[in-house]
């Protein structure tokens, strides 16, 4: 097998098991991934309806679908946007916050097991390394045109 190869398989390895206990947590909280990516994304973010959904690469109908099921359970919100008062912001309501919270705790410690076996050190290298990766596909989507970014408010 190729280094490239390898590397290809443990990539797929590594994001199975993470998959597998988002799915879990998610799922303890009957939240699925696409609406734990939404939390996810919206602790520091107040992107507009048309962002979060070309950045999650869903459909108009289905985002406000995702959007109306969040804000039913008090997690989200939409709101006019400051800067341009046409446009609607979504955003994360205290609840959503909190939970948003509780679920990056469960998810810490489910990874712990895997994680707490590598010393402090290949810790950091491993979290500069996949965040080389994402910010490498990211960079890639938006070329192309697959998804749209999201700007950080406030930041």
């Amino acid at each position: 097998m190729s280094s490239d190869d390898a590397l290809a398989d443990a990539l797929v390895r590594a994001s199975f098991r993470v998959m597998a206990v988002l799915t879990r947590i998610g799922s303890d909280h009957d939240l699925s991934l696409t609406q734990l990516r939404v939390l996810g994304l919206l602790r520091d973010r107040r992107p507009r309806m048309t962002e979060l959904a070309a950045f999650l690469g869903l459909d108009k109908s289905t985002m406000s679908g995702l959007v109306e099921r969040a804000e039913r359970r008090g997690l989200i919100a939409r709101g006019r946007s400051p800067e341009d008062r046409r446009a609607v912001d979504v955003f994360i309501t205290p609840a959503g916050r909190e939970l948003a919270e509780r679920v990056q705790e469960e998810v810490r410690t489910a990874l712990a097991p895997f994680t707490d076996r590598l010393h402090a050190d290949d810790r950091h290298l491993l979290t500069r390394l996949l965040g080389s990766v994402s910010d490498a596909a990211t960079a890639n989507q938006a070329t192309r045109g697959t998804t749209g970014t999201l700007p950080v408010h406030g930041a």
